[in-house]
């Protein structure tokens, strides 16, 4: 039941669901929802991970059915059993985890299914003009000719909206839109977003930011616990009270940290370099130290060597040139080329969190309980050397599920089926499990609400305190701010500058990345 205080704005309206319902089993992921949508606005939809909103607007794209309730498309009740019904009421729809064909190009893909011709060249010419008109209108430029699988992420996601633009989408839903983003893609998109309300596009943003709330919305409804719980003019509220009924309680700012020794060193890096299989040096000669009982942000924009680095300090790739020092195991320093696999580095208390939780994190179609003992399906305490114990690994399951507030609390369903902040939640819980003396975390809340990201900064506090050394790679300014005792910033592969965490702000770090000559401060 949603509260009093605004309520649903006026119309007319492009989108109205009423006492929609919606359960997969034991989970009631929608349960009496309404939600009225004027034409012409940008409307977020905002709640915990989990809380049913990619499910309610799956419902309104078709691709899930409603249990009940009513799909209102500008004023004329429509049955929604599939995406082709929506898109032909001028639905689109960009999910969070894409639907793309990887070895088809950016054209192939967004013709795929809206072939204007029985010849596909006359198809793809006609399409081409259409799109390159699109494109430029808005400042989507893509290479329609280069196989999707081959672009940037970001890319991927301008051929997403390509897709539903080029099929006439009046109604835009956009699921996570920014989480694989940097800030400057992500306010390009929204100016791209605001060009389209202009035009008379209604747009419906499922985002757990409440920056981007503020930025770019006229209207906001909350959901918690598969009910929709508030509706909020966006000029009439502000992110705290929106952080609030999102988790149904005041969220903590403060982030207090233990006064550590942190003189010891426990990992330490000298003169790294990677040159790929290109030619083009993605690293060039990093040096620093990690120190145990602290937390160092590395600070960027997204393809400027962080993944590179952090692939090859959890040993998934080889360096070109250097040393890398694994102080706490007390043995010799290692070059590049000898330092220890992933499975070994865990084995000595190397732990990692990806950037990438679908591609490195899980498997999709492993069952939660699965993916909640990757990596560590050899330890002694979940079965013997040629078996697992069915018990014991749903045991330890359910302990992560419990500490880290894992939703839904059903370690049998398939990875695949939980939203993209509960897997990552699996996935950080999982690494930190085991106490490890080194933590490598790549965008630890990416994709994460609001809620969830206050769990995960006090367990990765938690771990610093106890005496952690922890590496942390973000493109959230804040994020980075907030944890970091100290900052290193990379720009085309080097690091260009480095700041006490509580002397640095966001100008400066912001000249740092932009800058493409060392310097220590």
């Amino acid at each position: 039941m949603s509260d009093s205080h605004d309520a649903q704005p006026a119309g007319p309206y492009a989108v109205e669901l009423k006492r929609i319902n919606k359960r997969f089993g034991a989970v009631w992921a929608n349960k009496d929802i309404d939600l009225s949508v004027p034409k012409a606005t940008i409307h977020g939809i905002i709640g915990e991970n989990g809380a049913g909103k990619s499910t309610l607007m799956s419902v309104l794209y078709g691709f899930y059915e409603a249990d009940s309730g009513d799909v209102v498309i500008d004023g004329e009740k429509v049955k929604m059993t599939n995406s082709t019904h929506a898109i032909a009421h001028g639905v689109g729809m960009v999910h969070q985890h894409f639907m793309l064909v990887e070895t088809l190009s950016a054209l192939e893909n967004i013709l795929l299914g809206a072939e204007s011709s029985w010849s596909l060249d006359a198809s793809k010419a006609k399409a081409r003009q259409k799109l390159e008109a699109i494109s430029q209108k808005f400042g989507l430029e893509v290479p329609l000719d280069e196989p999707v699988g081959e672009l940037a992420v970001g890319v991927q996601q301008r051929v997403e909206i390509l897709k539903a633009l080029y099929r006439q989408a009046k109604i835009l839903i956009l699921d996570e839109p920014t989480g694989v983003l940097t800030p400057q893609e992500a306010d390009q998109l929204f100016d791209v977003l605001r060009d389209l309300r202009t035009q008379g596009v209604t747009v419906l943003i499922i985002t757990h930011k409440l920056r981007e709330i503020m930025d770019v919305t006229d209207n906001v409804s909350v959901m918690r616990g598969g009910k929709m719980v508030a509706h909020r003019k966006t000029a009439n509220t502000n992110a705290e009270e929106l952080a609030e009924l999102m988790v149904g309680r005041p969220v903590a700012k403060d982030l207090p940290k233990g006064n550590l020794d942190q003189s010891q060193v426990y990992l330490s890096v000298r003169d790294l370099s990677y040159t790929d299989g290109k030619g083009i040096k993605r690293l060039k000669s990093i040096s620093f130290d990690l120190h145990a009982g602290e937390i160092v942000g590395l600070a960027g924009v997204s393809g400027n060597g962080q993944t590179e680095l952090l692939k090859i300090l959890s040993g998934e790739m080889r360096g070109t040139s250097g040393m890398i020092d694994f102080v706490a195991d007390g043995k010799p320093a290692y070059t590049c080329q000898t330092w220890p696999n992933p499975k070994q580095l865990r084995a000595v208390g190397v732990a990692h969190i990806p950037e990438d939780r679908i591609g490195q994190g899980l498997l999709k179609n492993f069952t939660m309980q699965e993916s909640a003992i990757l990596g560590y399906h050899h330890d002694a305490s979940l079965g013997s050397k040629f078996s697992l114990m069915v018990k014991k690994v749903r045991d330890s399951a359910l302990a992560l599920i419990k500490a880290f507030d894992v939703r839904p609390n059903l370690p049998e369903i398939r990875s695949a089926n939980m939203s993209g902040g509960n897997q990552q939640k699996l996935i950080i819980a999982r690494e930190m499990a085991r106490q490890p003396k080194v933590l490598l975390v790549g965008q630890p809340t990416r994709g994460v609400d609001i809620g969830a990201i206050e769990l995960i900064y006090k367990e990765l506090v938690k771990a610093r305190d106890a005496g952690a050394a922890i590496l942390v790679v973000s493109v959230e300014l804040d994020e980075v701010l907030t944890l970091s005792d100290r900052i290193l910033v990379m720009n085309q592969g080097q690091i260009t500058g480095e700041l006490k965490g509580d002397e640095a702000d966001p100008r400066t770090i912001g000249m740092l990345m932009a800058s493409s000559e060392a310097m220590k401060g």
